[in-house]
């Protein structure tokens, strides 16, 4: 059955990919809008698709073994279900997960409350194991999915994974950039559910692979090296994720990457107190108490020769990222504190006159930090606990308006990252100026009110 959607997704590709495909960026900037009409994200794609349906074909020649242990249906947690195991080390199993956000946005000029609703994500799921040290990963999106009319669901991670030791492992494939914790953390195990504010790497400013491009939804095509390990000098883990990716794409005389270089990024956290148990090198904004006391600090980086500006006006761009996470069970049951902090710097020293170049890919230059501070409930009231929070966010670019917002709201938790419900309203000029960081953006701050939540299983 997971064959035959990876099947149907792969011949749905090849008819989308003959023609051209509008994509806006409705989850990062607005009024930039690109054709992805391009002979190498053709390849990129029908390699991911033979890459998915191979390794599917493995994992079913695997599971029709004699030895597969009967599952019973009636019993076990949904997760159960949705996982084949055939022995330790050979397995397959199929996830998913949905998010969707209600929204009231004051109108700049009559000031009066405009009602909309978005699907914010909409991903399949599927992870397996075929030897002791061979995994995979592949999952799919609906990108921009809150757009019918530009609306595709597509390949979102194709992951052949070396998994050797805690120490040392290989990822290769299509995968999230170490850059930030909030972009390691993704959508779904965000602290908050509107998790995204600070200016994004390059990986998730751009809509799309090859010429024009530098990946999707942070993702991009390469290698990646991670583990972890106590030196011992101090107390605590750290961990390390660094990797080679293809980066920003030019071809002709568009983008300014003639050069054809590559993208390097690299991550480092140190966990003081009790280690984040996560698959691979991947985050979560809190862990709502389970996984004991948390001290994170952590440090990344991206560079890219030729990375930003146009083919008339470039720059090299470099990106550094420092975060931290700090999670406290208080005594005698009375809750858990959780805090999250991110200072970023970018540099990308293009010549504003790139702005009106058609071929720019004005990547945010200057500086921005959020803070966000959380206090999970101890009550369970219902079939959940209620988790207030309050957040600001502060960009700063180099050669654009200031732009500032405030949230403040609830979370209620019903099952951690699985099943959630979020009400927060927000303040200030983000959502109006968005990721358009030319020196004529001028737009006020507005009033928003959201109810959202996510479920995955």
């Amino acid at each position: 059955m997971a064959f035959a959607f990876i099947s149907a997704i792969c011949i749905n590709l090849s008819v989308l990919s003959q023609r051209s495909n509008l994509t806006d960026q409705a989850r990062k900037r607005d009024s930039i809008i690109y054709m992805e009409n391009d002979y190498r994200d053709k390849e990129n794609i029908f390699a991911v698709c033979k890459f998915s349906m191979t390794a599917m074909l493995i994992s079913i020649s695997l599971m029709n073994s004699p030895d597969i242990y009967p599952m019973d249906m009636s019993v076990k947690p949904i997760s159960e279900k949705l996982r084949i195991q055939t022995d330790e080390t050979r397995w397959i199993s199929l996830g998913a997960g949905f998010r969707g956000t209600g929204l009231w946005m004051e109108n700049q000029e009559s000031g009066n409350l405009k009602g909309d609703f978005a699907i914010d994500n909409a991903r399949l799921y599927l992870n397996g194991q075929f030897h002791s040290y061979l995994k995979f990963e592949i999952n799919s999106e609906c990108f921009y999915c809150s757009n019918p009319d530009m609306r595709t669901y597509n390949v979102l991670d194709a992951i052949m994974k070396f998994e050797f030791n805690r120490y040392l492992n290989l990822w290769g494939g299509r995968m999230l950039v170490p850059t930030e914790r909030g972009e390691l953390n993704g959508p779904y195990f965000q602290a908050t559910h509107d998790g995204f504010k600070t200016p994004f790497f390059s990986q998730d400013f751009s809509v799309k692979f090859g010429n024009g491009g530098t990946g999707r939804y942070g993702r991009d095509d390469g290698v990646t090296l991670w583990g972890s390990a106590e030196p011992g000098f101090i107390s605590g883990t750290l961990g390390y994720a660094f990797g080679v990716y293809r980066g920003l794409q030019s071809s002709g005389f568009a983008g300014p990457n003639q050069g054809g270089s590559v993208l390097t990024a690299a991550r480092f956290t140190y966990n003081f107190l009790n280690p984040e148990k996560n698959p691979g090198y991947y985050t979560a904004g809190t862990y709502y108490g389970q996984a004991g006391d948390i001290l994170a600090l952590a440090f990344g980086m991206a560079y890219q020769k030729n990375g930003a500006g146009s083919f008339n006006h470039r720059s090299d761009f470099l990106g550094l990222v420092g975060d931290i996470l700090f999670e406290k069970i208080l005594p005698r049951t009375m809750g858990v504190v959780t805090v999250n902090a991110e200072y970023k710097q970018f540099y990308a020293n293009y010549s504003t006159a790139a702005f009106t170049d058609p071929d720019c890919f004005c990547i945010f230059d200057g500086k921005s930090w959020t803070v966000t501070g959380l206090y999970l409930i101890p009550t369970k009231v219902g079939i959940g606990k209620f988790q207030p929070y309050g957040k600001f966010t502060r960009v700063q670019p180099n050669h654009s308006s200031n732009r500032n917002e405030v949230e403040t709201g609830i979370n209620y938790v019903i099952d951690g990252f699985n099943a959630r419900i979020s009400a927060y309203y927000q303040h200030g000029d983000l959502f109006t100026k968005g990721l358009n960081y030319a020196p004529d953006i001028a737009n006020r701050a507005v009033d928003i009110l959201k109810i959202s939540f996510q479920l995955q299983i």
